[in-house]
């Protein structure tokens, strides 16, 4: 009989990812170090395109992959989540941005990466917020589309 699920408390409360590092054995740890590499082989070409395909250099897209799963690691509390850049987000990324650069490479770099920022901040007071369930009023067809989306 397992012991009931305690109630993150404190820092842990805040940080819920603290909490998958727990349990960490080296075997665990091996194979999680097997799928870093994968999921690393995957993302890396794929970010850069969509760096690129968000108008910025290709490096900026793995600025954004690293610093997603770095945040999501730490804010989310699913080992089985990938999390990165799009297609989606950069092309609607592209389109806000453009017209507010005015042709201006380093503007349109500062206001990409404010941005991002945004976003994330706004993520974040979501989960504050706990308007997860918001999800529960999309259709199953538009959540499968944007999942299994080409990326």
């Amino acid at each position: 009989m397992q012991p009931p699920p305690q109630t993150p408390t404190g820092f842990s409360r805040l940080i819920p990812g603290l909490a998958l590092f727990k349990g960490l054995s080296p075997a665990l740890l091996r194979s999680e170090f097997v799928v870093a590499i994968t999921v690393f082989a995957v993302l890396v070409p794929s970010s850069m395109a969509f760096g690129d395909l968000a108008g910025v250099t290709p490096v900026a897209g793995l600025y954004v992959a690293l610093g997603a799963m770095v945040m999501y690691a730490l804010f989310g509390t699913s080992r089985q989540v990938i999390t990165g850049p799009e297609a989606t987000s950069a092309i609607m990324t592209a389109a806000a941005v453009a017209p507010l650069a005015s042709g201006d490479p380093v503007r349109y770099a500062a206001l990409a990466a404010l941005t991002a920022i945004l976003v994330g901040v706004m993520a974040l007071l979501a989960r504050v917020a706990r308007l997860g369930f918001i999800t529960d009023f999309l259709s199953k067809p538009i959540l499968v589309g944007y999942i299994f989306a080409p990326r």
